[in-house]
C-alpha cells in the first residue's frame, strides 16, 4: 500500500491533552520518514474539504514539543456532521493531495466520520488507511478502558467540588446547599469522579446523580433531607444529561446540536443545576448556590494529569505505527493491565463498534439507590488521579 501523505485533524470539544496526541502523531510520522508530507486539517473535516492544511513537517521542534503541554485544539476543531453530498469532495481532495492515511482525534461522532470516510474510499477503490485516536472528557467511548482527557477533566471537577465543599460547609449557617453540574450528556463518568473529592466522613459530595439512572423529584427531596439531617448542609453533583422516567431532560432543554444531541448549560438555555437549586429552595426554603462548568474544565491545563498527557501522546504514536503496518478501520484503545501498580497496553477497537454510540457506566459502578457511585467505580477511577491536596479543619475542641 502506498504511504503518500498523512493528514490529521481534531474534532469535537477540546481537552487539556488532545494536543499531546497530535504531537505524538507528528513526531512518529516524521521519525518514520515514510510520508512525503504530514498535513493538519484546519477546522477538521471542514478544513479538508476547503483545502485548509497546516504543513506540520515545517513546524519547529520546539512548537511540536510545546503541544504536549498546550490545552485546546491547535488545529482548530469542527462539529460538522457528514452529509452524503460531502463524500465526492472529500475523495477529490484526498486524491489531489495523495493522502493515504486519514486520522482524526475525537469522540463518538468523530469516530463515525473516520469510519464513513474510510468505508467510502474502500468502496471507491481508493487506498486509504483510516484510524481514530480517542479523545473525550466524557469517557464514553466503547472499546477502551478510558479516554485521554477524562482523567484531567475529572481532576479539575474533583478539586472544584472539594474546594466548593469546604466553602459550603463553613458557610452552612448562610447557605444550606450547593449544586455542582458537570458535563456528560449521556454518561455520568465525570459526575461520578467527584466522589474522590471526599477526604473524610461528612465531606461533600453527599449526593451524585448520573444520566444512567432516572431522576425523580421525590427521591431527590428525600435524599437531600437525609443528607441535611446527617451533615447540616448538602453537597449535590449532577451530570448535565440526567432525565426523568419519561425521558424528559431535568434541565428542560430541547435544543439540539447538528448530531441531534441535546444541548445543556449555556447552549441549551437551561441547566440541571438551576432546576435542582429551585427544587431545594422551593421545598425547604433553603438558601444555596449552583455552579456550572462547561469548557473551562475540559481544557484546564493547570490541573492536567501528567499520566493522562503521556497516554494521549502514546495513543498518537500508536496510530502512526498502526498505519505503517497497513491497519485501517480502527481506533486506538487503552486496555488496563493492572490497577496496582497501574499499567496499560495500547490496542485497537473497530470503528464500527465505536462510532456514534455512547458507553454508559456499568450498573456495578452505581450504588443501589442510584445517588452515588459504588466502591467498584472508586477502585476504577483512583489509579487515574494523582495525589490530591489535603485540607485540614479545626479539631472539635470548643470552650
Amino acid at each position: 500500500m502506498k504511504h503518500g501523505n498523512l493528514v490529521i485533524g481534531q474534532s469535537g470539544g477540546p481537552t487539556s491533552v488532545i494536543n499531546s496526541s497530535l504531537a505524538g502523531v507528528i513526531e512518529a510520522a516524521l521519525e518514520s520518514g515514510s510520508f512525503d508530507r504530514v498535513l493538519g486539517m484546519n477546522f477538521g473535516i471542514e478544513g479538508l474539504m476547503e483545502e485548509r492544511f497546516f504543513d506540520l513537517g515545517k513546524q519547529g521542534r520546539e512548537v511540536i514539543r510545546g503541544l504536549r503541554s498546550t490545552p485546546g485544539s491547535a488545529l482548530s476543531s469542527s462539529r460538522h456532521k457528514l452529509q452524503e453530498e460531502d463524500f465526492p469532495r472529500i475523495l477529490e481532495v484526498l486524491k489531489k493531495y495523495d493522502i493515504r492515511v486519514f486520522m482524526l482525534i475525537g469522540g463518538n461522532d468523530t469516530m463515525d466520520t473516520v469510519h464513513r470516510v474510510e468505508a467510502h474510499c474502500r468502496k471507491a477503490g481508493y487506498e486509504l488507511r483510516g484510524i481514530g485516536i480517542p479523545k473525550t472528557v466524557d469517557n464514553d467511548l466503547f472499546g477502551t478502558d478510558h479516554t485521554p482527557g477524562f482523567a484531567s477533566a475529572a481532576r479539575s471537577n474533583i478539586l472544584n467540588v472539594r474546594q466548593g465543599g469546604v466553602l459550603a460547609r463553613d458557610m452552612r449557617r448562610v447557605d444550606q446547599f450547593v449544586v455542582y453540574q458537570t458535563i456528560g450528556r449521556d454518561a455520568g463518568w465525570l459526575a461520578a469522579a467527584t466522589a474522590l473529592a471526599r477526604q473524610q466522613e461528612g465531606d461533600g459530595p453527599h449526593l451524585i446523580y448520573m444520566p444512567e439512572r432516572r431522576f425523580t423529584t421525590e427521591r431527590f427531596i428525600a435524599d437531600a433531607e437525609a443528607a441535611y439531617a446527617a451533615h447540616g448542609w448538602v453537597s449535590v453533583v449532577c451530570g448535565e444529561g440526567i432525565t426523568y422516567p419519561d425521558g424528559m431532560p431535568v434541565s428542560a432543554s430541547k435544543t439540539q446540536d447538528r448530531f441531534s444531541n441535546t444541548e445543556f448549560g449555556a447552549m441549551g438555555g437551561a441547566s440541571v443545576a438551576l432546576q435542582l437549586h429551585r427544587m431545594l429552595r422551593e421545598h425547604f426554603g433553603w438558601r444555596g448556590e449552583f455552579q456550572i462548568t462547561e469548557s473551562l474544565i475540559m481544557s484546564d491545563a493547570a490541573r492536567r494529569e501528567e499520566q493522562d498527557a503521556q497516554e494521549a501522546y502514546e495513543c498518537g504514536r500508536k496510530a502512526v505505527s498502526l498505519a505503517l503496518d497497513g491497519v485501517s478501520g480502527v481506533m486506538v484503545s487503552i486496555q488496563r493491565v493492572s490497577d496496582n501498580p497501574y499499567s496499560i497496553e495500547l490496542g485497537t477497537a473497530a470503528l464500527e463498534d465505536v462510532a456514534v454510540r455512547a458507553k454508559p457506566m456499568p450498573d456495578t459502578f452505581i450504588n443501589e439507590t442510584g445517588n452515588y457511585p459504588s466502591q467498584a467505580f472508586i477502585d476504577y477511577c483512583t489509579p487515574l488521579i494523582s495525589a490530591l491536596p489535603e485540607f485540614t479543619r479545626l479539631e472539635d475542641k470548643m470552650v
